[in-house]
C-alpha cells in the first residue's frame, strides 16, 4: 500500500549512501543554520520575539517537571529579588499558572519583564543544581515569562492586601505624601510595595510621556514588548498609585526642596542615568552624519516599534550599509541587533578587550551571533573618518594586555574599518547639572552619583532614598527592581518613625493579591467544616504528630493519622519498603508517577496517637483531625480502639479496611475489607461505640467497590475513603531478584502502588460510588497531585481530598499551590471571556517553540514545513511581508483595557461536587452516530510522523505522510479513534472535530456473507 511507504521497517542489512549524496540530502532536512551559510536573514522591520527562552505550554510543563525543586534552592539565593523559584516552578508543573504568577509578583512586581530580560545565566540559572547533570540547568527565565504571560491573559487586577483595613480607616501615617521620581523599574517596584503596605497617597513623577523607563525606551520590542511593560505599570496603578507625566527633577522648578515644601514626607529617586557616556572623539558628531549614542538610537527604535508608546508616527531610524557598534555590554548587543531591523546590511560589534572580558550575558551575545553580527575584539577607537560631512570609516588601535594586567593601545597597529553608521554604547552618566542641583542637599560620591546606603537605599538626607542605575549598585533591570523593593521597606520604617510607630526590624512586605485570593474553598462534610479540601492521607506524611503539626502550620485543611492499632496488634516494619514506580519509565528524581510500598501501619502505640490527637486539637482547633484505626474482625477490639480515639478528641475516625499487604495475613486490613458482610458488621460495631463521624477506607482490590461502599453505608458509616493503594509487583531486576528485596534472602511481597498511576482507578471508584450513592460523603485519595487533579475528584463526587505520593515527591509546602490553584480554577469559571480556556490553560495559539507563526498558506497559498529549503522560503516570505506592512509601525490607539470581572457566580466547593457525574454512564449511553475525525494543524506540526506510525500499526491507515515535506494528511478513512492525538508531542496540533459525513465502518466482508470457516 502506498500509504505505508514511509512506515518503519525492520533493518535487515547495513544502509549505503555516498558521502556526496548525504551532503546534499542533509540540506533537505536541516532545521538549524548551515555552518557554511553566509547569507543573512532579512530582519528589517521584524520585531518578532527572538528569545531562546520563550516557552509554549508544552515546553513549560516539560521544563517544570524536570526541575528538582531543591531544598534550600541555590537558584533562589542567586535571584536579586529572592523569588521562591522552587515553588513557582512547582505550580507550573501542576498547571497552576495563577499560583506561579502570584508567587513571582509577590517578590518581583515586574516579574514578566524580568522573565524576559533577566541575565539568568549569571543569576538563578548559574546556581541550578542540574548543571551537575547531563541535561543541564532549568530555563528559569522562560518559565517565569510563561506563567506571568498566562496571568496577563487572565486580565485580573491586583488588589490591596485583604487583611488591611479600608483606606479611610488606615492610620494617619499611611496617608502621608510620597513622591517617586522616574517611572522606571526601581520606582514601579518601590511604589508597588508601598501601596501593598497600605500607603494611599503615592505619586510617581515621570518626565517622559510613557512609563517603564529604560524597559520601555531602550530594550527593543523583540526582547521586551510594549504591552508587557504597560501591563505591569497597570498593576501598580491598580493599587491607587498616581502617575504624573512630563514632570520630574529640574522640570518646571521641581527640586527636592520644592517637594518638601509641598508636604512630601519621603522621596525615592529612580531617574536612571539619563545621559550617554560619550568618547571625546565623537564630540560634535550628530545623527544626520551617521553617529548615534545608544541613548539616541534605542529610544528611536522603541518609538517606532512599540505602538502605543506615544501618539505620534515615529519611523525607524534610517540605517544602511555597514554599522559599527562600540561596546561590549548588553546595550551594545541590543544596538547591534536593532540596527539589522532598521536596514543595516552588516553589523560589526567592536570592543577594547577580548571575548573573555565581554560584559554582556551569553544570551545577548549568542543572539547577535546567530543574526550574523561580526565581533571584533582588541580594538580601541582612535578617529572617525568623515567625507562630505558623513561618516565613511573609523580607525582603531590594537589593544594588548601587559604582564601586569594593564590594557595598552599599540600605536603601531592601526585598523581602519569602513562604516556608514557608528553607534556608541559606552554606558550612561548623570551629566545634567540642573538635575544634580535639583537634588540638593544630598551628597554625591566620587563617581558623581548620590551617596546611598546599600542596605537601606537611604541617601545623606534621611527622607530621600534612591535606587536603580542612579543608586550606583544595580546593573540590571532585576537589580533595579530589588533596589525599589529594598527602599520601600526602609521608607516605611522611616515614615512610621515620624509618627512614633515602631516597625519590625525583620522586613515583612505584603504579598501580591487579586480577587482570586478571596475565593472561599472551605467545605462541609458529615457535619465537619474543612478550611480547605486538601489533607494528609493516612500514610507516610502522617508518620508522627510533629509531621502533622508542620502540615497544619503549612496550611493543610485536615489530616488522617497513620493507622494505629491496639498494642496486641503492634507491628515492626521491614526495609527497604518504599520504592519508586516503574510506570513513568526511566524517570529518576522528583515527579515520580507512582510509588510502591510494603510499609505496614504505624509502629507507634495507640497511647502515643491519642496523646498526639489531644495536643494537636488543642493547638489547631479549626483543623479537622481524623484518627485512622485498624483491628481484626473482633467487635471488642473495634469498640475499644474507636472509643479511645473519640475520647482523645478526634473529629472523626477512618476505619482502615484496605491495607493490601502484611495486615491481611493477620486478619486485618484487606482481610476485612473485601467482604461486604464483614464491612457492614464492623461499621455497625463502630457506630454503636462512638458518636463522632467515621469513614470506611475501601480497597480497590475488589471486583465491585460499590458493593463494599453500600455495605459501609448500611452499617452506619458517615462516608467512605476511596481508595487505598493497588496491590502490585513493581519490578524485577535482570538477575530475577525483586525490588524492594528484604534481607539476605532478597524476598519481597506484593505491595501497594500509589500515585498518579492509580488515579484512573481511584476516579472510577469515586465516581461509581457517587453515582450509586448520591450525597454519600467520599474522601478521595489516589493520584491527587495538583489542584487540577483534585478538581477532577470533586467533579467525580468526592467532598475532600487526601494526598500522600505528591508529598513524597516534594514537601508539605505544596498545599499553597493546591489552594491557589483551586481558587483560580473556581474563579475562572465565572469569567465569560475565558470560556474557551481549559482550566488555567489558554486556547493554544498557532506557534513554533512558543512563538506565534504566520499561516504561510494564507500568504502564498501553499503549505511549507519548517526545515531545509522550505524553512528558507518561509523566512523569505515573512521578511517580504514585514517590509510590505511597514506602515504598521504607525502608533496605534491603545484603549484602556478593562479587567475581566465575574459575570457568573463564583462556584463554591459544594457546587462542583459531582458535576461530572451527568456525563458518566454505561457504554450503551454513548452515541455512535455523532462521530469525529482528526484535523492536523500543519503550521504547528513538527513533522515527527508519530501520528502516521500509530495510525498505521495500531489504527486504520488513515494518515498520509508526504515523503518530501513530511506533512501528514488525514484521509477519509479516519474513524476518529484519537490515537494520533494521543501520541502527538505538540499540544493541540491535532484536534478532533465533528465528522461532516455519515460514518460507515469498514466491515471487511459484507454482513450478508457467512464468516469464513
Amino acid at each position: 500500500q502506498n500509504i505505508l511507504v514511509l512506515n518503519p521497517r525492520k533493518q535487515t542489512h547495513a544502509t549505503l549512501h555516498s558521502t556526496a549524496a548525504k551532503k546534499l540530502v542533509k540540506k533537505q532536512w536541516k532545521r538549524n543554520s548551515d555552518k557554511n551559510c553566509s547569507n543573512c536573514e532579512k530582519l528589517e522591520n521584524n520585531f518578532d520575539d527572538i528569545k531562546h527562552t520563550t516557552l509554549s505550554e508544552r515546553g513549560a510543563l516539560r521544563e517544570a517537571m524536570r526541575c528538582l525543586k531543591c531544598a534550600d534552592a541555590p537558584c533562589q539565593k542567586s535571584c536579586p529579588t529572592n523569588l521562591d523559584i522552587k515553588s513557582f516552578i512547582t505550580s507550573i508543573a501542576n498547571k497552576n499558572y495563577y499560583g506561579a504568577a502570584k508567587m513571582i509578583f509577590s517578590d518581583n512586581p515586574l516579574g514578566l519583564t524580568c522573565g524576559m530580560v533577566c541575565p539568568t545565566s549569571d543569576l538563578c540559572v548559574g546556581g541550578c543544581n542540574l548543571y551537575a547533570t547531563e541535561e543541564g540547568p532549568i530555563n528559569i527565565g522562560g518559565l517565569q515569562q510563561f506563567a506571568t504571560e498566562v496571568f496577563k491573559a487572565m486580565n485580573i487586577p491586583q488588589i490591596r492586601n485583604p487583611s488591611l483595613p479600608p483606606l479611610e480607616d488606615m492610620p494617619e501615617s499611611y496617608q502621608v505624601k510620597i513622591a517617586l521620581l522616574g517611572a522606571g523599574p526601581a520606582s514601579l517596584s518601590c511604589a508597588s510595595f508601598l501601596a501593598r503596605l497600605g500607603y494611599s497617597n503615592i505619586t510617581i513623577f515621570e518626565k517622559q510621556e510613557y512609563l517603564g523607563g529604560l524597559s520601555m525606551s531602550e530594550i527593543p520590542q523583540f526582547r521586551l514588548p510594549y504591552d508587557v511593560v504597560n501591563f505591569e505599570a497597570e498593576l501598580v496603578k491598580n493599587l491607587g498609585v498616581k502617575i504624573v507625566f512630563r514632570k520630574g527633577l529640574a522640570v518646571d522648578g521641581m527640586t527636592l526642596h520644592s517637594l518638601k515644601e509641598d508636604g512630601y514626607k519621603a522621596v525615592f529617586i529612580g531617574i536612571g542615568l539619563p545621559e550617554p557616556n560619550r568618547d571625546s572623539i565623537f564630540q560634535g558628531l550628530r545623527m544626520h552624519q551617521g553617529f548615534y549614542t545608544s541613548k539616541d538610537f534605542l529610544p528611536l527604535v522603541a518609538m517606532a516599534s512599540k505602538p502605543g508608546m506615544c501618539a505620534c508616527h515615529s519611523p525607524l531610524p534610517s540605517i544602511h550599509g555597514s554599522v559599527i557598534v562600540l561596546g561590549a555590554g548588553d546595550t551594545a548587543f541590543d544596538c547591534a541587533t536593532s540596527a539589522l531591523r532598521c536596514g543595516a546590511r552588516r553589523v560589526f560589534v567592536v570592543f577594547r578587550k577580548g571575548f573573555t572580558h565581554i560584559r554582556a550575558v551569553p544570551e545577548e551575545m549568542e543572539l547577535a551571533k546567530e543574526e550574523k553580527c561580526e565581533f571584533l575584539p582588541f580594538l580601541s577607537p582612535r578617529k572617525v573618518v568623515l567625507k562630505g560631512g558623513q561618516i565613511v570609516a573609523m580607525e582603531f588601535l590594537r589593544t594588548e594586555q601587559d604582564s601586569d594586567g594593564n590594557w595598552k593601545e599599540d600605536e603601531d597597529q592601526v585598523v581602519r574599518l569602513k562604516a556608514d553608521v557608528v553607534i556608541s554604547a559606552f554606558g550612561s552618566i548623570l551629566g545634567d547639572n540642573k538635575v544634580r542641583e535639583a537634588m540638593a542637599p544630598i551628597k554625591f560620591n566620587r563617581w558623581g552619583l548620590p551617596e546611598v546606603d546599600p542596605e537601606t537605599m537611604q541617601t545623606s538626607e534621611p527622607w530621600v532614598f534612591a535606587g536603580g542605575d542612579i543608586g550606583g549598585i544595580a546593573n540590571t533591570t532585576v537589580e533595579s527592581v530589588n533596589d525599589g523593593k529594598q527602599a520601600s521597606w526602609y521608607m516605611h520604617r522611616y515614615i512610621q518613625s515620624l509618627y512614633g510607630v515602631a516597625v519590625s526590624t525583620v522586613p515583612e512586605l505584603p504579598l501580591f493579591y487579586t480577587p482570586v485570593d478571596l475565593v472561599d474553598i472551605s467545605v462541609e462534610m458529615a457535619g465537619l467544616k474543612f478550611p480547605n479540601p486538601f489533607g494528609l492521607a493516612s500514610a507516610t506524611p502522617a508518620t508522627s504528630s510533629s509531621m502533622i503539626r508542620r502540615a497544619f502550620e503549612a496550611g493543610w485543611g485536615f489530616a488522617v493519622t497513620k493507622t494505629f492499632s491496639l498494642d496486641k496488634d503492634i507491628v515492626t516494619n521491614v526495609s527497604p519498603r518504599i520504592v519508586r514506580g516503574t510506570t513513568s519509565g526511566p524517570l529518576y528524581g522528583p515527579g515520580q508517577g507512582s510509588f510502591l510500598n510494603i510499609e505496614l501501619i504505624s509502629e507507634k502505640t495507640a497511647a502515643y496517637w491519642c496523646k498526639s490527637i489531644a495536643e494537636l486539637k488543642a493547638d489547631f482547633p479549626n483543623h479537622v483531625l481524623i484518627a485512622s484505626i485498624m483491628c481484626s474482625y473482633n467487635r471488642e477490639d473495634w469498640t475499644e480502639l474507636s472509643k479511645m480515639a473519640e475520647v482523645a478528641g478526634a473529629d472523626a475516625l477512618e476505619l482502615n479496611l484496605s491495607c493490601p499487604h502484611g495486615m491481611g495475613e493477620r486478619g486485618m486490613g484487606l482481610a476485612c475489607g473485601q467482604d461486604p458482610e464483614l464491612v457492614r458488621n464492623i461499621c455497625r460495631w463502630v457506630r454503636q461505640a462512638v458518636h463522632i463521624p467515621f469513614f470506611a477506607k475501601l480497597t480497590p482490590n475488589v471486583t465491585d467497590i460499590v458493593k463494599i461502599a453500600m455495605a459501609a453505608q448500611e452499617g452506619g458509616a458517615d462516608g467512605v475513603t476511596a481508595t487505598n493503594t493497588v496491590s502490585g509487583l513493581m519490578g524485577l531486576k535482570a538477575d530475577s531478584t525483586p525490588w524492594p528485596a528484604v534481607g539476605r534472602g532478597l524476598r519481597t511481597t506484593y505491595g501497594g502502588m500509589s500515585g498518579n498511576a492509580i488515579r484512573p482507578i481511584a476516579l472510577r471508584a469515586v465516581s461509581a460510588i457517587a453515582r450509586a450513592l448520591p450525597g454519600f460523603p467520599i474522601l478521595a485519595t489516589g493520584g491527587i497531585d495538583s489542584a487540577e487533579a483534585g478538581l477532577q475528584f470533586l467533579h467525580s463526587g468526592a467532598s475532600v481530598l487526601q494526598v500522600c505520593s505528591a508529598i513524597q515527591n516534594q514537601d508539605f509546602t505544596v498545599i499553597d499551590d493546591y489552594c491557589t490553584g483551586l481558587q483560580a480554577l473556581l474563579y475562572l469559571k465565572s469569567i465569560e471571556e475565558l470560556e474557551d480556556w481549559n482550566g488555567q490553560s489558554p486556547a493554544t495559539m498557532c506557534h513554533q517553540k512558543g512563538k506565534p507563526v504566520p499561516r504561510i498558506a494564507d500568504l502564498v497559498g501553499k503549505k511549507l514545513p519548517s526545515f531545509g529549503p522550505y524553512l528558507e522560503q518561509r523566512k523569505k516570505i515573512i521578511a517580504e511581508n514585514k517590509i510590505k506592512v511597514k506602515a504598521q509601525n504607525i502608533a496605534a490607539e491603545f484603549p484602556e483595557k478593562k479587567h475581566f470581572v465575574p459575570k457568573k457566580p463564583i462556584p463554591a466547593i459544594k457546587d462542583v461536587i459531582g458535576k461530572a457525574l451527568q456525563y458518566i454512564g454505561t457504554y450503551g449511553d454513548l452515541c455512535n452516530t455523532e462521530q469525529v475525525v482528526a484535523l492536523i494543524d500543519e503550521e504547528m506540526c513538527i513533522n515527527c510522523g508519530k501520528c502516521y506510525m500509530t495510525c498505521n500499526d495500531s489504527g486504520y491507515q488513515a494518515i498520509q505522510f508526504d515523503p518530501e515535506t513530511h506533512l501528514p494528511t488525514v484521509t477519509d478513512s479516519c474513524t476518529g479513534c484519537t490515537l494520533c492525538l494521543s501520541v502527538c508531542p505538540v499540544i493541540d496540533c491535532i484536534r478532533m472535530v465533528s465528522r461532516t459525513t455519515p460514518y460507515e465502518p469498514e466491515r471487511g466482508l459484507p454482513l450478508a456473507l457467512n464468516p469464513a470457516r
